[in-house]
């Protein structure tokens, strides 16, 4: 077993989130960490975190006013 470094659940790697884009618009994400999602504004969609992952598939995301 690796010995990485342990990471809190509500958390996202932030050197992540500055290479991350919508992949709808090809846009800036806003992480959301009450309710564990990435936000894109653009796209009008909420992308889910599990487990500290980001499924960035537009079928997943949840979509926002």
């Amino acid at each position: 077993m690796t010995s990485a470094p342990e990471r809190l659940d509500s958390t996202v790697d932030p050197k992540l989130l500055e290479i991350l884009v919508c992949p709808m618009t090809k846009g800036p994400l806003e992480f959301d960490a009450a309710r564990q999602e990435l936000i894109s504004r653009s796209a009008k969609l909420a992308y889910p975190i599990r487990d500290g992952i980001p499924i960035m598939l537009p079928e997943e995301a949840r979509k926002i006013e």
